[in-house]
């Protein structure tokens, strides 16, 4: 048995604007700009939709990101130069952007007192579902009416929309108020899986929210979709901290600069509107990443019922979502999801067929990513689908390794991020966090744990898929940091998981990456 061996796999780089590399998204925009700029700036075309209060505060912010914000000063003790921070250059300079502090469309008649009545409902997912419908309702109006409608909206957030808005929220019992639903939760479960055949109409209406999720974001998005209505989600305590002291006068969230406020923001506002901030430099023309999502329903029996998806990724990072069919996908025994050979064949399929309509031809490499292994079954209907193509497909099972394995070495700081442990020519362990050169430090908070890389299926140089894993850290548009712990493929798959199953959804829509982030 050959013996275990470390190495170092260097940082991927990223391409900007006239083709400069470099390893930080903000480096390189701060210097070059995006890599699909052009001599004519790309118009950041966005809505606001909140309170009248909200959308003060969002314009005080949208003003304050169209000129340079510089990094905070160091901290008592600090280094005098902390080099994670990157000063905001402004979103025109940034971006090479036209941006305007004053929205294209105001959605602004929404009143926080009815916020308040609503999600103060007794119910919780009435509560949250008529908050949502405010929101929905508005936004589906003002897209079908609007001629000329934004690139994505700004869903602006009250403090208490936040708090109260998600799963585990409670209510004071002091604070709450009687709702319209009587049916419960349970009784809502037993009335889906057997419908009367003498059903009373508002009982049944009644039991409708219990398919909506308790999750204010989730179930927001997921209610877009179909009339593919982008949004980007931010609370009104994020864009005016000192709107909300407490006792002593300092903010009552302790939240990021504002530098690293704006990078973050402004980099999903440039990617929303239809902008490609970077992408991968130097990657192998023709390859095609897939992470595979799977979601059990929570309103019927989640043995029988489960959610498939496919999410497409490509070097240019550009997504797109691939939403598959119900099934029981869910194997109770190995607490496993695995498709049919009938259902791997068509969601990897319609993959292909996607990739053919945006380049021409089949990529020359498929990679599946996944957290588990694959089923005989699974994987002859993957293969099925691609009979007839040059593309070469490789299942790659990445799971986290947290508990299995430590690696420490001399000095301040934990191992070097992109350090690599190959325990045999399929399986090795990859550091994706750690130490970072570029940033002089680890930005984590304990000892860095890898990740397990896995070629299960097909055959592929392993080096080369920890080398794509490690890229695939970097292209999280949302946030503009130096990099992710997961590759997009695995980070993102709970989180567009949960949307699907958020609401009823009708049909099977194929939607860019955008409108789930």
């Amino acid at each position: 048995m050959k013996r275990p061996e470390i190495v170092y796999i260097p940082e991927p780089t990223l391409e900007f604007r006239y083709g400069q590399k470099l390893e930080y998204a903000r480096d390189g925009l701060y210097l070059y700009g995006p890599v699909d700029s052009s001599e004519s700036r790309r118009p950041i075309r966005y809505g606001f939709i909140g309170t009248k209060d909200g959308l003060d505060r969002f314009k005080r912010w949208a003003e304050a990101v169209s000129s340079f914000i510089d990094v905070p000063a160091p901290r008592k003790g600090a280094k005098e130069m902390a080099p994670h921070h990157v000063p905001f250059p402004g979103v025109a300079e940034a971006f090479n952007a036209i941006w305007s502090a004053t929205p294209h469309r105001v959605i602004d008649d929404i009143s926080e007192d009815e916020l308040k009545r609503l999600i103060y409902i007794e119910n919780r997912h009435e509560a949250i579902k008529s908050v949502v419908d405010v929101y929905v309702e508005r936004l589906i109006a003002q897209t079908k009416r609007d001629e000329d409608p934004p690139s994505f909206w700004y869903v602006g957030l009250p403090e208490f929309i936040y708090e109260l808005g998600r799963p585990m929220s409670l209510v004071a019992k002091k604070d709450r108020v009687p709702g319209k639903v009587a049916i419960s939760a349970k009784a809502a479960l037993k009335l889906n899986e057997q419908p009367s055949l003498f059903g009373d109409a508002e009982i049944e209406e009644q039991a409708e929210v219990y398919k909506y999720e308790k999750n204010f974001r989730r179930q927001l998005k997921a209610r877009l979709l179909h009339q593919k209505i982008v949004t980007q989600l931010v609370r009104e305590s994020t864009l005016a901290p000192y709107d909300f002291l407490n006792a002593a006068g300092e903010p009552k969230r302790r939240i990021e600069d504002m530098a690293t406020v704006a990078w973050k923001l402004c980099s999903g506002s440039y990617y929303k509107s239809g902008g490609r901030p970077w992408q991968i430099a130097d990657m192998r023309p023709g390859v095609c990443y897939v992470g595979l999502v799977y979601k059990r329903q929570e309103i019927a029996d989640t043995s029988k019922h489960s959610v498939c998806a496919a999410q497409m990724f490509l070097s240019d990072g550009e997504g797109v979502v691939f939403r598959g069919a119900l099934g029981p996908w869910f194997h109770p025994d190995t607490k496993q999801f695995h498709l049919d050979r009938a259902a791997a064949t068509r969601l990897v399929t319609t993959v292909l067929a996607e990739y053919k309509r945006l380049h021409g031809k089949e990529p020359l490499e498929l990679f599946i990513h996944a957290k588990a292994s694959f089923s005989d079954d699974e994987w002859d209907g993957f293969v099925e689908a691609c009979h007839g193509t040059s593309t070469n497909i490789v299942g790659v099972q990445i799971a986290d390794a947290w508990d299995q394995l430590k690696l420490f070495r001399s000095g301040a700081y934990p191992v070097i991020r992109g350090t690599a442990l190959i325990t045999d020519s399929r399986t090795g362990y990859l550091w994706t966090s750690g130490f970072v050169p570029r940033l002089s430090t680890y930005m984590g908070p304990d000892t860095p744990n890898p990740l397990q890389i896995s070629v299960r299926r097909g055959e592929a140089e392993l080096r080369t898929v920890m080398r794509d894993v490690l890229a695939l850290t970097k292209i999280n548009f949302n946030t503009c940091l130096f990099n992710d712990r997961e590759p997009v493929t695995i980070r993102f798959a709970d989180a567009i998981g949960d949307i699907l199953v958020a609401a009823p959804l009708e049909g099977e829509p194929m939607l860019p990456f955008k409108f789930y982030i």
